[in-house]
Parts: structure tokens; sequence; C-alpha cells
């Protein structure tokens, strides 16, 4: 296991509302060798300095107090190259759905597969609200869907809670011998960096107006297309090549809908 894998995973609250919550979540986290908490417009002003959420982060208060606070999830998975939305609810629409141990899995192998200098891969776990969990506008800015087996008769868990079992089956992927074995001969094939969340959504965008430059796109009558888009582009994993040559189509479909005047 690379020494910085456990620094690689931002574990992200949006909206939280109550204090101890996010205490907790501090604590659940030590406990399992993590320490970055992101807060998502977090109901309370200075919610980390609040007593219930010292109080509830007991040994944890150096993760607490480190927690960064972002306006939008967005914003809060600029860096993230892989994320996983967590849901009870099925989804229409959305990214691919897994469990908590496979979605485990494919944060290691996503570790594995790619170099871990520089910016390398991040991992994002999201929760939602404690009220009514995540929106399809949170859900459809990460790479998978993921869900707890729990109870089905009673799959109700406290965020903390869910929080604790889902950093539970990160640290035990990462400290498990499952280590890729080697290509034959030894030679291990280069791997193009990932994409961070914010070239992604950035592309999109210049998608779309080129999509509506060349009227494939209606933008008085969208229907669903840009959200399929979104999902289908989010589920691919683009690298940063694939972002870059992707821009380059995105500028020549605006060109040919925009001939210079003569």
């Amino acid at each position: 296991m690379a020494p910085d894998w456990f620094s690689r995973f931002d574990f992200i609250m949006v909206e939280p509302s109550h204090p101890g919550n996010i205490g907790s979540a501090a604590r659940a986290l030590k406990t399992m060798g993590f320490h970055r908490l992101l807060l998502v417009n977090p109901q309370l002003e200075n919610a980390v300095n609040d007593p219930a959420a010292i109080a509830l982060a007991s040994g944890a208060a150096d993760v607490l107090q480190r927690a960064e606070v972002f306006p939008t999830l967005r914003e809060a998975l600029a860096r993230s190259t892989l994320a996983f939305a967590l849901t009870a609810r099925g989804r229409d629409l959305g990214p691919p759905a897994c469990d908590v141990r496979e979605a485990a899995l494919l944060a290691r192998r996503h570790l594995e597969s790619l170099p871990n200098a520089g910016e390398g891969p991040r991992i994002a776990l999201v929760l939602g609200t404690e009220r009514s969990g995540l929106t399809n506008a949170h859900i459809a800015l990460c790479h998978r869907i993921c869900h707890i087996p729990a109870n089905p008769d009673y799959s109700s868990l406290n965020v903390a809670q869910a929080l604790q079992v889902m950093a539970w089956e990160m640290r035990y992927a990462l400290i498990a011998d499952r280590m890729a074995s080697p290509a034959p001969g030894g030679y291990v094939p280069p791997i193009a960096p990932p994409a961070s969340g914010q070239a992604v959504q950035a592309f999109l965008e210049h998608w779309q107006r080129a999509l509506v430059g060349v009227r494939f796109l209606d933008p008085e009558h969208p229907k669903k297309l840009m959200p399929r888009m979104h999902h289908l582009f989010t589920r691919v994993q683009l690298t940063q090549d694939e972002v870059d040559m992707m821009r380059g189509v995105c500028t020549a479909m605006l060109k040919w809908a925009s001939p210079p005047r003569e």
C-alpha cells in the first residue's frame, strides 16, 4: 500500500444541520486513519467550533479543526477523480450503482492504476443531508451511486454512522493484500492522469454550448439530453488528455457553427 493513500480520500458532508454529527464524523474518520473532512454549506456557521461538535469529536479535534468548508458540492469535488454518492434510494437516472464494498474495491483499483505523484487521484465519498439525503443534482456530479446493504425494512442510518461504515470499508480495502500483479515481463504501461471534477465540469459546459451551436440541442426544449450526456462522460472517467481532446472538438464545432464573416 502506498503510504499516502489515506490522504487521497475526501469525505464530504452536504449541508449538515447537526454539529454533533460533524464531530462524530471527525471521530469516525480518525479511527479509520483518514483525516480529510469537507463540509458543503453547513447550516450552522462555524459549526466545527460548536460545543456539541467538539464533544462528539472526542480525540479527533485535529480532524474537526482542519475540516474545509465549501459553498457548493461542485467546488468541493473540483479535485476529485472518482466520486461516490451515498444514497439509500434508487434513482431512475444517474451514475451506475454499487454497494459500499464494491465502492471500496473500485477506489483501491483507482489508486493502484494511477500515478500518485503531484495531484494524482482523489477519491470523494459524498453524504447527504440528515433529513432528505442527496438530491439528483448532487448525485449527477458523482461517478457512482453507492449504497449500504442495510435491513430493507429499516435502512435509515444516521449520517455519521453511514460515514463510519464507508470509512471502515475503504480502510479494509486499502490494508488488504490485493495489490495488482505486474504485467508480463514486469512492464507496467503508463497511465494517463484522470481529469479533475473541475476540468470535466468545464468541458461539459463547453460541450453544451457546442451542441447548441450545431443545433443538436434546443435550449428551449432540452428534455434530458444534457443530464444523459453528463452521466455518460462522468461514467467513463475521462483523462485530462481526453478532456483536452473533447474541448478541441467543441471549439471546432463552434467555429463551424459560426464561420468568420468575409
